[in-house]
């Protein structure tokens, strides 16, 4: 018994969400358990394009005492179980796509990921789950100071710590996270320096919300400069253990 308010309200905005940023890439069909999955999105909200609030409030009842999105530190810790960290090209060469789609479902129905084999599946499924945020996870009011402050480490890490406490304590998570991968000897290996990573990864934070191809060129060097910055720079000590 749910009411119909309920499903028409869910169904608006996702409408409305996809008229803003396009239907979802891919080329293929969605299978039987991807659209019995989409039916019962109503009474299971997924954790992918949802905000971080929400996000925080799907997983009180299970983890009440995290501070940080499970998907987001299940991902990351896959990625590094697999040794994406010795793994050639990490975040830049994405993941078979079939074992993507179904990891997906796998962790929005909470369960533990078992089986995988390859970090690119994770490592993709987390890029997506960034890029999929329904509100960037730096905030549109802040896009402009991220910008201006591109090369300007100390005005950067204070953006950083102006954030929406949720934000930042993803956001760092994040540039902790990466700079595992920055360390020389991983990259030595991975051919991911902390260029290529802030190049895959600035999208999956920062959204310019302009239409002039010019003003999105130029500011797409920008955005991969200040999370370059951030890799290079933030201290990321106070995110040790939190989880």
């Amino acid at each position: 018994g749910v009411a119909i308010s309920t499903y028409a309200k869910y169904c608006y905005n996702k409408l409305q969400k996809a008229a803003l940023t396009g239907a979802k890439k891919g080329l293929k069909k969605p299978n039987i358990e991807e659209i019995r999955h989409a039916k019962n999105a109503v009474f299971n909200p997924s954790m992918f394009g949802s905000s971080l609030q929400d996000i925080i409030a799907m997983q009180k009842e299970r983890y009440p005492d995290r501070q940080l999105p499970w998907v987001q530190t299940r991902l990351s810790e896959e990625v590094l179980a697999l040794n994406g960290d010795q793994t050639e090209g990490i975040f830049r060469v994405p993941g078979d796509i079939d074992e993507v789609n179904a990891l997906k479902l796998q962790v929005d129905q909470w369960k533990i990921p078992t089986g995988l084999e390859d970090p690119h599946v994770p490592a993709s499924l987390l890029k997506l789950w960034y890029r999929e945020l329904e509100e960037p996870l730096i905030p549109h009011e802040f896009y402009e100071q991220c910008i201006s402050h591109y090369e300007n480490p100390e005005a950067a890490i204070a953006v950083v710590h102006s954030l929406p406490r949720i934000n930042k304590m993803v956001l760092c998570y994040l540039i902790r996270f990466l700079q595992v991968f920055v360390q020389p000897a991983n990259v030595a290996v991975t051919k991911m320096d902390v260029n290529n990573l802030a190049m895959v990864m600035a999208p999956n934070c920062l959204r310019c919300q302009s239409d002039d191809p010019r003003i999105i060129f130029e500011n797409t060097r920008k955005e991969m400069s200040f999370i370059r910055v951030l890799i290079q720079h933030l201290d990321t000590s106070f995110m040790e253990g939190v989880l």
